[in-house]
């Protein structure tokens, strides 16, 4: 699979829904400099980190995604919903790239700042990249399997 660059979505979002996200996203970073101040920079962190830019766009996703099957005259809904699903998955496979690059920082720091960033970096391209890696494979293999055993079960071999 060739992973490529597209802006045809820039041409599909409509300009509110980039005030959406651009207001969302404010006040989680309010919200987050609320928590901060009251309990500390670690607590702050942790809900800065959150991604809540996440949940605009996972709901825009899933409006384009129904909007777009609707005007082909079809009920988008569960395409609206599997997109969003995509997409939360993929931002569950960049929390685990963002967590080691947390740790591969907080482990190199002390020895130089650039160096620790270099570091981080090519640690997070490295375990999303291969999370994303890992995920993809065990769905094709989940589903041969998952196959093999309806095909089995189908003709009667499969059966005890």
């Amino acid at each position: 699979m060739l992973i490529k660059l597209s802006s045809s979505s820039l041409h599909q979002t409509r300009w509110y829904e980039y005030g959406v996200r651009f207001l969302l996203g404010g006040l989680a970073t309010v919200f987050a400099g609320v928590v901060g101040a009251r309990f500390g920079a670690s607590a702050g962190g942790l809900f800065l980190a959150l991604p809540a830019v996440f949940c605009a766009s996972a709901t825009l996703i899933e409006s384009h995604e129904r909007r777009a099957k609707e005007k082909a005259g079809f009920s988008g809904r569960r395409r609206g919903q599997q997109a969003a699903a995509l997409d939360a998955a993929g931002a569950g496979l960049g929390s685990i790239g963002l967590a080691a690059f947390a740790a591969a920082f907080y482990v190199t720091v002390s020895a130089s700042i650039i160096g620790a960033f270099a570091i981080a970096i090519l640690v997070w391209v490295l375990v999303s990249v291969s999370a994303w890696w890992l995920r993809r494979t065990l769905r094709i293999t989940s589903r041969r399997t998952e196959h093999g055993r309806q095909g089995q079960s189908a003709s009667g071999r499969g059966l005890p």
